[in-house]
C-alpha cells in the first residue's frame, strides 16, 4: 500500500480517532516491518 485509500474504513476511523485524542496529526504509518510498507500520509516538514 502506498496511500490512505487501500486501507479498510475502520483504519483510517482509527487513525482519525488517534487524532483527535491526542491532538496530534498522524503524519506516517508503517502496515508492515519493510520500508515499502510505510506510508507517508502528510509530509511531517511541511509546516
Amino acid at each position: 500500500m502506498k496511500d490512505r485509500s487501500g486501507l479498510p474504513a475502520a483504519a483510517l476511523n482509527y487513525i482519525k480517532r488517534i487524532e483527535e485524542l491526542t491532538g496530534v496529526p498522524i503524519d506516517i504509518i508503517s502496515t508492515g516491518p519493510d520500508r515499502t510498507e510505510t506510508m507517508i500520509l502528510r509530509d511531517p516538514f511541511d509546516a
